[in-house]
């Protein structure tokens, strides 16, 4: 058989299904996705063996994007070539990209009714804590021992104080941590444990024992597609490049580079290059470029986006469709009588942009991954990144907290202007993900309704 796989391959149709219902159930961050795609594919159904799971999963992990997506695509196009890949990565968020236009849609149109005020309030909330959360969830795979290794610890107090307050552009806060590592890569190889993060986060997956075969064995050969050809690379560059140009080609003659379809196509490209560590390890970037750099939301509208995007399935960084369809909205790129078909536009083209690089870095490296396996390495600039994002996330999450906590406007009573019953349902919330390890889902819709109930008693 030319594939390499053994006798009994996956039927298309079957994976085909597969990865329309991942769309649906894939909650719970980039974690929880992957947990779901090992279960399934790995223990349950039985596609693809352990170790080449986690060979697939290391090197997404080594790239920006969304990992648990990019996971996706590598698996699809291992099992059923380029067309597979594109099925599975595309199913992964389209489910998330029509269930995010809508429920923008509801907030831009209603989201000044009280009661559906009274829920975002008690949202925001949430979301602060989470962000924390995430703080120290990154902090505590990427910070070990002070004493041994502070260079990281330095790391993730420069990037902070370097976007907290002197709001340097997050590109430059990411160069200087790759700088920093190289540096330390050659002269104290020591300070960073070099892919600690992402080992541990795969070795957290445990095999399970089963006599069944699989479908893709860590001795089935290396299937005649994925064998790297410098023409097929050469080939899959040219048309990922194609695929780039030509609409942003459209939205340049059209509205010119200015306009602000072009500019959220290339600003988004530019984000998805920037994603290491997560989504909420570029989230600053966006909100110095969506907030204050173009103002196509406000932070509170950005702070609700988050909300959203933590409660819909797919990948957090498709928060990114709610910043383009709010900003398309306001921005009315269609014209003041079709504010939705524009705003649908703004958000469809941000997630094209966005995700386009996930499936270049899978097409085109795959074939380099599978020739590799046993010898892929992470390096010590990208364990330096992962300590930037530390600090990173902690400034987004001081600046959640800010909003939170400091009433503004008619609502202020300085100087003890506090708004205690935010700041209780922040602590709340963060107890109940940090100590109780509770589920985000359930934690968003009980602070929604502890603040739909603040709201309507008059006491928030």
């Amino acid at each position: 058989m030319t594939s390499g796989f053994a006798s009994t391959p996956v039927p298309f149709r079957d994976a085909l299904r597969f990865w329309l219902k991942l769309g649906f159930i894939s909650f719970g961050g980039p974690a929880g996705q992957i947990a779901v795609m090992h279960r399934e594919l790995v223990e349950q159904k039985r596609w693809i063996s352990e170790q080449r799971f986690l060979h697939a999963l290391n090197y997404c992990m080594l790239l920006p994007g969304p990992e648990a997506q990019q996971l996706a695509t590598y698996i699809g196009w291992l099992m059923h070539r380029t067309w597979g890949g594109i099925v599975a990565g595309v199913l992964f968020v389209l489910p998330s990209l029509f269930i995010l236009i809508a429920l923008s849609w509801i907030y831009v149109a209603f989201g000044n009714v009280s009661w559906v005020a009274g829920l975002f309030y008690g949202i925001k909330p949430a979301v602060a804590a989470i962000v924390l959360q995430a703080v120290v969830r990154i902090g505590s795979k990427t910070l070990k021992n002070p004493a041994k290794a502070p260079v990281p610890w330095c790391i993730a107090a420069i990037s902070f104080i370097a976007i907290a307050f002197l709001q340097l552009p997050f590109p430059w806060i990411v160069l200087g941590a790759a700088v920093t590592g190289a540096v330390c890569a050659r002269f104290a190889p020591g300070q960073f444990a070099v892919g600690a993060g992402h080992a541990g986060a795969a070795q957290a997956v445990a095999p399970m024992a089963d006599a069944r075969p699989y479908a893709i064995d860590d001795t089935t050969p290396t299937p005649e597609h994925a064998r790297f050809k410098p023409s097929r690379l050469a080939w899959v560059l040219a048309v990922g490049a194609a695929l780039w140009l030509l609409p942003m080609g459209v939205l340049v003659a059209w509205q010119g580079f200015g306009g602000a379809l072009a500019q959220m196509g290339w600003f988004f490209t530019k984000a998805a290059l920037l994603t290491f560590g997560g989504a909420y390890a570029v989230l600053p970037y966006v909100y110095q470029g969506a907030v204050d750099q173009f103002q196509w939301l406000t932070g509170l509208q950005m702070m609700d986006g988050l909300a959203l995007g933590e409660t819909t399935p797919g990948p957090l960084i498709m928060v990114v469709a709610f910043v383009g369809f709010v900003g398309g909205w306001g921005q009315q790129v269609l014209g003041p009588g079709a504010q939705f078909a524009g705003a649908a536009l703004a958000a469809t083209l941000v997630t094209w942009f966005t995700f386009l690089p996930s499936f270049l870095f899978i097409l085109a490296g795959g074939p380099l991954v599978e020739s590799t396996h046993g010898k892929l390495h992470f390096t010590a600039p990208l364990a330096a990144i992962t300590a930037a994002v530390v600090g990173v996330v902690a400034s987004l999450a001081l600046f959640f907290i800010a909003h939170i906590a400091l009433k503004t406007g008619a609502d202020a009573d300085f100087p003890l202007n506090l708004d205690w019953a935010a700041i209780a349902l922040m602590a709340a919330a963060a107890v109940a993900l940090l100590r109780y390890k509770a589920g985000v889902i359930p934690v968003i819709a009980a602070c929604a309704l502890a603040g739909w109930l603040l709201r309507a008693a008059g006491w928030a």
